[in-house]
């Protein structure tokens, strides 16, 4: 250490000038005298270090010089102003240096204890927004003191080549380390924007019976259609301690849905959600467009159609809704192509198009399909040569493959993208404070299998529903699945005892479409046939 020491600060071979009549020890015994004699301020930092003399040094060795000024500024900023520069400005730099480091010791502690409240800490915007400061404060600190090493490395005492690359070498570090630490902070300013967009102040909702229960739906709106409707309705089911999850689904085309007792809906429609002669303008995926447009018997309800849809599910499904997520399903596909897309097996294709317009091609049938965005978005909405309740098995295997292929390392390389999708994307009322739980629990669905159950045919007569059996076998999917971790499995915590339904597999035929090559993502089983509940969803979709 010491050797290093003497070899930066150019002090190993720097030449000593005796003037007539005066020795060397002499000269030493006056600079003690001096020191000694100095205030105790001055006395303890000594003096202001002295401008190294490296002319007795060989061109190598002052070359080396320059280059380890400039490493040692990369792995420990302020060490080379501690050995060559100015020691007071260094150690300051340390001291920055081992703040930021115990902050992050801090956090990384927390986050072993307590991981869903250190997420919540770290996504308020609030807090973000200081992160994002701190990363630009960060990078001009960083630069300047680049800037400063080349300078003590005397850049005009070397060769013209040598003094050449020792700047390229300074330029790339600056470019490099600050580079990253500016789009770091432009990553941050996306997640903070993205919450305060997305995510609100709203209320918290506890869990009921330890379970969070939120309502997924899929808004279908466009030119074609009269106002935004649910195309797609699922509540996910999810254990507040483990995040074991039940799927849920919902037939878009359930009649005479009731609503709770009390509730402006349940006095509008005291025997259900019907009217005379009101065909398919009564149906569950209705409730919504009806509410919003009449907001009157929602006095100050900003979201008349969430509200209303919410107070459906919860009288046909027996559950408290705690939060409510609407995703426009027109945007899905740009979210999917943020994320690259997903990679499915395929057993039947499946038109692209259909019903009120023709249909434009098909998604072939195959294994490792790999759907963009577009395809994706077909695959889990198209109903021509197919029923409602087949697509609604194909959405649990988006939804499916999805939470399975959507790793750290894709959110982090392609946040922005993602971020910006979902701003246009996602609507819910999960508020900001409670990002960290849900993230928390979504960690821990993907160790577990995912279970199912829908309310179609042939058990559910969705033109005349027996809304008490459907509560009944909501009940008994959510007890089913809590028992797993109670030990019923044998203490593997993912097989029941209870046999599972399974849907119908047919071979797959030969397609057009290609998989893309080198695609790491694990396929997911699109099934043919419909299965009214599944013990784990990945028995039907194997992502």
């Amino acid at each position: 250490m010491r050797r290093l020491l003497l070899f930066v600060s150019g002090s190993a071979r720097s030449r000593t000038i005796a003037y007539p009549g005066t020795s060397y020890q002499s000269m030493r015994n006056d600079k003690v005298r001096s020191a000694a004699a100095a205030p105790d301020g001055l006395r303890k930092d000594v003096m202001p270090q002295e401008k190294p003399d490296l002319r007795n040094l060989r061109e190598p060795v002052r070359f080396k010089r320059a280059l380890t000024l400039l490493l040692m500024t990369l792995f420990l900023p302020g060490s080379a102003q501690i050995v060559a520069g100015s020691r007071k400005a260094g150690r300051w730099v340390w001291r920055v240096v081992a703040g930021l480091i115990a902050i992050i010791i801090f956090f990384v502690l927390l986050g072993l204890i307590w991981r869903s409240g250190t997420i919540n800490i770290l996504v308020r915007p609030g807090t973000l927004r200081i992160v994002q400061v701190l990363l630009i404060l960060l990078a001009i600190g960083w630069a300047a003191l680049f800037v400063d090493a080349y300078r003590l490395g005397q850049p005009l005492m070397l060769e013209r080549n040598h003094r050449l690359t020792t700047s390229i070498l300074d330029g790339v570090m600056i470019f490099v380390v600050v580079g990253a630490l500016i789009y770091a902070s432009v990553i941050v300013n996306t997640q903070r924007d993205f919450v305060a967009s997305v995510f609100g102040s709203g209320k918290t909702s506890k869990a009921e019976k330890g379970r969070y229960n939120v309502l997924l739906m899929g808004g279908d709106s466009g030119a074609d259609r009269i106002g935004t409707r649910p195309d797609s309705m699922t509540v996910a089911s999810i254990d507040a301690d483990t995040g074991r999850t039940v799927l849920i689904g919902l037939p878009r085309n359930l009649a005479k849905v009731p609503f709770p007792a009390g509730t402006a809906m349940a006095k509008q429609f005291p025997d259900g959600f019907k009217w005379k002669n009101c065909g398919a303008e009564c149906l569950l995926n209705a409730v919504y467009t009806y509410a919003a447009n009449h907001k009157n018997l929602f006095p100050g309800d900003p979201n008349p159609g969430e509200t209303a849809t919410t107070q459906a599910i919860e009288a046909v499904t027996g559950l408290k809704i705690n939060y409510y997520v609407l995703i426009d399903l027109a945007g899905f596909r740009d979210l999917l192509n943020a994320v690259g897309g997903i990679t499915l097996d395929i057993g039947k294709r499946v038109p692209i198009g259909g019903g009120s317009s023709p249909i434009k091609g098909y998604i072939e049938a195959g294994k490792n399909q790999h759907l963009d965005g577009y395809h994706a978005l077909w695959f889990a909405r198209s109903r021509a040569e197919s029923s409602d309740y087949e697509r609604m098995a194909r959405q649990k295997c988006v939804m499916s493959a999805m939470l399975n292929q959507l790793s750290p390392s894709t959110v982090l390389t392609k946040f922005q993208g993602i971020a910006s999708a979902s701003k246009e994307v996602v609507k819910t009322s999960i508020p900001a404070s409670e990002l960290g739980t849900f993230t928390d629990l979504a960690l821990d669905a993907k160790k577990l299998p995912v279970s199912s159950f829908s309310a179609v045919p042939p058990l559910i007569h969705t033109g005349d529903p027996d809304f008490a059996l459907i509560r009944t076998k909501v009940a008994e999917a959510i007890a089913k699945s809590e028992q797993l971790d109670k030990g019923g499995s044998g203490g593997d915590g993912k097989t029941s005892n209870t046999p599972s339904s399974t849907a119908t597999k047919h071979p797959s035929s030969s397609t057009t479409k290609k998989p893309s090559t080198g695609s790491t993502k694990k396929p997911t089983t699109s099934p043919t046939t419909p299965a009214t509940g599944v013990d784990d969803v990945a028995s039907i979709c194997k992502a």
